[in-house]
């Protein structure tokens, strides 16, 4: 059994057991709390597979927060040819892990 969810504005595909790093919403949750996403967006269920538009009603994907982790860092560069213009700036994006538990269709 998987299911399609989409959080931060990216999809992902999960199934229970996997741990994925989601970006941070704005109430940052604990370290073992649990968390649901409804924005589901396909269920698959061995034969039987529902597809939503946009969403699946009634379909909620439960998860433990693992707590905050931070993304890898990336370079911004900018630069402006032969104008003496270099700027370098370096990002590393706030994430939420956390490991699905249930997929309820």
């Amino acid at each position: 059994m998987y299911a399609v969810i989409e959080t931060g504005g990216k999809q992902y595909r999960v199934q229970p057991g996997d741990v994925i790093d989601v970006e941070r919403w704005d109430e940052q949750p604990e370290a073992d709390a649990a968390v649901e996403f409804d924005r589901v967006l396909m269920v698959s269920n061995d034969d039987d597979v529902q597809v939503g538009s946009p969403v699946v009603e009634g379909a909620v994907v439960k998860a433990t927060s693992l707590g905050a982790v931070r993304g890898p860092k990336l370079i911004v560069f900018k630069k402006k040819r032969r104008k003496g213009y270099k700027r370098r700036n370096g990002h590393r994006q706030d994430l939420v892990r956390v490991r699905i538990e249930e997929i309820a269709p």
